[in-house]
């Protein structure tokens, strides 16, 4: 077990990788979902009960399922990861503070709770960007790798 935490702990950029391909493949499939399924009575209930003209409700929704399907896939290979996380935050927000509010957090579907969850790993990819398994990382290359000298990363004290 310890050998396996020392690997981890060296590895820790793979975890992140992995949180944002997992990430990217759910906000794709959300998006795969929301494009084969807009006919369904669900979206159509969702747009009527909301506070907006028409035309409005339908770019949104129309925003939703781009941003969520081109947007997952760019997380999932990690290319220009950063802007993919940042056109989701929006999206995420609105679930969480108009759309699933007041269900609250002991729902039993948990929208509320998921929606929050995805938000917060949106806003840490957003800061953190693509690691090295990314097409950001073989493309346009570390953006600031430990070993350089005339980019030396901020060291937090031991304790």
């Amino acid at each position: 077990m310890s050998k396996f935490i020392a690997w981890s702990e060296a590895h820790r950029g793979l975890w992140l990788d992995c949180v944002r391909i997992f990430l990217g493949l759910g906000l794709f499939a959300r998006g795969v979902m929301l494009i084969t399924h807009t006919s369904t009575g669900y979206y159509v209930n969702l747009l009527q009960q909301a506070d907006a003209i028409w035309l409005l409700k339908s770019g949104v929704l129309h925003y939703v399922m781009l941003a969520h399907f081109l947007g997952g896939v760019l997380l999932t290979i990690g290319f220009f990861t950063r802007l993919a996380a940042l056109v989701q935050i929006p999206i995420l927000a609105g679930a969480v503070f108009l759309v699933h509010r007041q269900d609250g957090l002991f729902d039993a579907n948990q929208a509320l709770a998921f929606s929050t969850l995805v938000l917060f790993l949106l806003v840490v990819i957003a800061a953190a960007g693509a690691g090295k398994f990314s097409l950001d990382y073989a493309t346009f290359g570390p953006a600031r790798a430990d070993d350089d000298p005339e980019h030396p990363s901020i060291a937090l004290p031991q304790v």
